[in-house]
């Protein structure tokens, strides 16, 4: 078992960065397919942005150009830089985990292990 911990998360001016983070407890991720999803009130979890093992990395249309995904496999971390926030960001963003990536990042299904996530909003 695999616990996920997201931090971060807080509330941000339309327009303004924000950084939300992964870490994991008691073990590495080296090995681990890595991913961000959201959620907001009455929506359904909807994929963000995902990297595997080796640093390659994948975005929803919506936020590319705008949001980085990172990793740093040693420390346990993985990273969602957020820029030019705008209100239809506002979510809980989840961070997700696949021991065996199967070529579907952009569907919950395709992973393993889920934390509880972390609140952003964006709001004047």
């Amino acid at each position: 078992q695999v616990q996920l911990v997201e931090s971060g998360g807080k509330l941000v001016q339309p327009g303004g960065s924000l950084r939300v983070s992964c870490t994991s407890s008691g073990r590495t991720f080296l090995r681990y397919f890595m991913g961000w999803f959201r959620q907001a009130p009455g929506k359904a979890r909807e994929f963000v942005a995902a990297i595997s093992v080796s640093g390659d990395t994948y975005y929803e249309d919506s936020v590319k150009g705008r949001f980085t995904v990172s990793r740093n496999n040693f420390q346990n971390t993985m990273y969602l830089q957020m820029n030019s926030l705008k209100p239809e960001d506002t979510a809980v963003y989840y961070c997700a985990a696949d021991s065996a990536y199967n070529g579907r990042h952009y569907s919950h299904t395709e992973y393993e292990y889920w934390g509880q996530g972390t609140q952003v909003t964006v709001s004047s």
